[in-house]
């Protein structure tokens, strides 16, 4: 395998990688913060801290639910990133 398809395969993976550690917190932030403008909209309340707050709780709550699997993710992705560079011969 040519170095350009290692290389290919190294950033397509650290894509897929990133993806699937941020997707779901993004997917909680755009779900919660559509809900609560749905809801200022509803009842005409224009509160700023009503708009924020519940976001940023709810994206902590899933950064820390999500806390060990995302570590083990990571873990996994260095180990092949360090494996590969066995191969390429540079450790």
């Amino acid at each position: 395998m040519s170095p350009d398809l290692y290389i290919s395969d190294l950033v397509r993976d650290l894509l897929l990688t990133a993806l699937l550690l941020a997707g779901p917190v993004l997917l909680v932030g755009l779900v919660v913060g559509v809900a609560v403008s749905l809801f200022q909209a509803l009842t005409s309340v224009q509160e700023q801290t009503l708009s924020l707050v519940p976001k940023m709780l709810a994206v902590l709550m899933v950064v820390l639910l999500l806390l060990a699997p995302a570590l083990q993710v990571i873990r996994d992705y260095a180990e092949r990133v360090f494996g590969q560079l066995i191969e390429f011969g540079l450790s």
